[in-house]
């Protein structure tokens, strides 16, 4: 499993958050063509069944095939850099971090300035304590098999 320092996590910051506004776009788009689809069914059922331009609703539900397909696609390159997607909604990242003998997790939340929150494995987002001096003395990543 890839680990960071804390340098190390704040630097790609800039990337992520590019990332992740792209993920968080892209499913809003696909949540917005969805909505419409299911209004034209709800319309559709009320009137006992009207016209609809097929190749349109086809034209929607490519597009939002392509905007989810964005997000997956975001949502992998961020896993393959290492780093944990925990919720595209708000663009929660946890870094894996390395320290005191234990792994953790370094906390990061988009609309934060700076990566100053760590939480356990086990505790989660709920667990979030701030980054002390232990954090700021690693200053070296590896690559330790789990």
């Amino acid at each position: 499993m890839k680990t960071f320092s804390i340098d190390e996590a704040q630097s790609l910051l800039p990337l992520l958050e590019s990332l992740l506004k792209r993920a968080i776009d892209g499913k809003n788009a696909a949540k917005e063509i969805e909505s419409q689809l299911v209004e034209l069914g709800r319309r559709i059922y009320l009137a006992g069944g009207m016209r609809v331009n097929v190749a349109d609703v086809g034209r929607q539900r490519t597009e939002m095939d392509a905007h989810l397909q964005r997000v997956r696609e975001s949502v992998a390159e961020i896993d393959a850099i290492g780093v944990q997607v925990k919720d595209v909604d708000t663009g929660l990242l946890d870094f894996p971090c390395r320290v005191d003998d234990q792994v953790v997790l370094l906390c990061w939340r988009m609309g934060e300035t700076a990566i100053e929150h760590w939480h356990t494995i086990e505790d989660g987002f709920n667990g979030r304590q701030p980054v002390d001096e232990r954090f700021r003395r690693r200053s070296n990543s590896s690559n330790r098999p789990n």
